[in-house]
């Protein structure tokens, strides 16, 4: 059975991802206006309603946006740790007793046919989590919002197929960012703050070691990076240990804005297939 991927957005300005396992559809977050993700999600041919639910990794803005008006509109339960309810609950609206489901970092479950792993991450929230999701012998797993890549999280993510990994800033542009204060920049660059390309190339190479073969760079700043950037960073860094982008590895740039191909996993090949524009 094949395993469906779509960075429908993912960036500093919002973030949506949808993943497909045999007749279950959910989404890793929901960070842009409900209307938004809508249209992202028909464009790929799901309808919104369709939805088992939608995984939450933590309460900042860019995650959670559109969150309560999809879960109103359409019935769709909120799967978030307790820290993460507690510190988004004013932010959502009224949410439905029956749609709000409390997660344990660590604590894996079932969401129809996909099996999910949460594994706590280092970042300035209050419960925050990413999540490895199975599908049969396939698994996808997100890990953005790092202020490091420790060796818990290489753990919990190595030998996925697909791994979406944060390359959010380039460093030096950050430091000669005259709209961020000296706090905004030392939180970003901090522990619990956010990976810079150069942190992501050198996990990438790591995890291409580890046996995967599609990678998506994700959670680009808007400010202090670019999709070039950020590709070239990570390019570079895996051809000195020669690893070839494009051949040993498919690796890809998941755009703030405009909504990414469909990546479809095959348990034969273990290879990422771009799918085009539509789950079929």
């Amino acid at each position: 059975m094949e395993m469906y991927f779509c960075p429908l957005y993912s960036g500093s300005s919002g973030n949506a991802l949808f993943c497909q396992y045999g007749s279950t559809r959910l989404l890793i977050d929901a960070g842009k206006p409900g209307k938004q993700i809508e249209e992202a999600l028909r464009s790929i041919g799901v309808d919104p309603g369709t939805l088992a639910g939608v995984l939450i990794t933590h309460e900042h803005s860019d995650h959670i946006h559109g969150a309560g008006i999809l879960s109103r509109k359409y019935h769709l339960p909120l799967y978030a740790t307790p820290g993460t309810w507690e510190a988004m609950e004013g932010k959502l609206g009224r949410i439905e007793p029956g749609m709000r489901r409390e997660i344990m970092a660590g604590r894996d479950f079932y969401l129809g046919e996909i099996g999910v792993v949460p594994f706590p991450i280092p970042h300035d929230a209050a419960d925050p989590v990413g999540y490895r999701l199975y599908g049969g012998s396939l698994s996808v797993s997100t890990a953005t919002d790092l202020g490091h890549f420790s060796r818990f999280v290489y753990d919990q993510i190595a030998g996925s197929d697909l791994i979406l990994l944060e390359s959010n800033h380039d460093p030096d542009m950050l430091r000669a960012n005259p709209h961020y204060n000296a706090r905004l920049k030392a939180r970003i660059l901090g522990d619990h703050g956010h990976l810079s390309n150069e942190s992501c190339a050198g996990a990438l190479i790591r995890l291409i070691a580890a046996g995967t073969g599609t990678v998506l760079l994700g959670h680009l700043s808007g400010e202090n990076n670019t999709p070039e950037l950020a590709r070239r960073v990570s390019t570079e860094a895996l051809a000195r240990e020669g690893i070839r982008a494009g051949q040993d590895v498919q690796l890809n740039v998941a755009l703030r804005d405009t909504r990414g191909a469909v990546y479809t996993l095959r348990s034969r090949s273990k290879q990422e297939n771009p799918g085009g524009d539509g789950i079929h």
